[in-house]
């Protein structure tokens, strides 16, 4: 997997990386959370030597969050180098767990800012996170993506296990004071995500 060149720094708190991958044929994007010192990385690629210094800057990496079970990606790398824990659904594993696995279920909390929401009918797996600081950040894995030619728009049925549950589910996010959105498909929202999430949920209606 090609590692990114740049880190991104969309919010005081807040990182995102990109690469393309030949093997998906599509840019795959990492997202990082900064709160109270310590850092939660989502969904990660690799990172070069001079961005991941950058981000090791902001704090001590605490653990490892992925979406789906289609994210493995460098978790592993990760979650070993600094001996932190993986965080994901159970069905993200559906064969072997990873030592440091440490599961999530729809509602909890990885600290107090940091929700855990479950969206069924996606990927196997599939979470959302809402970061509360910020007047509100929702990072998405597959369920929601944002690139061409798409634009913002749910995942193409054919890569999920119900897309009607999918949508159904999707509307638990309309409950959260959002202002960005973040992907692992597709560049990010910064303003006003609540609004264009509403509108693409009303328009399934």
């Amino acid at each position: 997997m090609t590692a990114a060149t740049d880190l991104d720094k969309i919010a005081a708190d807040l990182f995102i990386w990109q690469a393309y991958d030949q093997a998906a044929n599509s840019d795959l994007f990492s997202s990082a959370i900064a709160t109270r010192n310590r850092i939660f990385v989502v969904d990660p690629i690799p990172l070069r030597k001079a961005p991941f210094a950058q981000l090791h800057e902001q704090g001590v990496i605490a653990g490892v969050v992925i979406t789906n079970a289609n994210h493995l990606r460098a978790s592993g790398q990760f979650a070993e180098r600094f001996s932190v824990p993986i965080f994901a659904h159970r069905a993200a594993f559906p064969d072997t767990m990873p030592r440091q696995f440490s599961e999530l279920a729809d509602g909890e909390k990885i600290c107090d800012e940091l929700h855990v929401i479950g969206i069924d009918g996606a990927a196997p797996g599939e979470i959302v996170l809402h970061y509360a600081s910020g007047d509100g950040t929702l990072i998405v894995g597959d369920a929601l993506i944002n690139f061409r030619p798409y634009g913002f728009t749910f995942l193409p049925g054919k890569y999920c296990s119900n897309e009607k549950e999918m949508r159904r589910s999707l509307r638990k996010l309309l409950t959260y004071k959002t202002e960005r959105m973040l992907f692992a498909h597709g560049l990010p929202i910064l303003s006003k995500a609540s609004d264009r999430l509403r509108q693409l949920l009303d328009g399934d209606l």
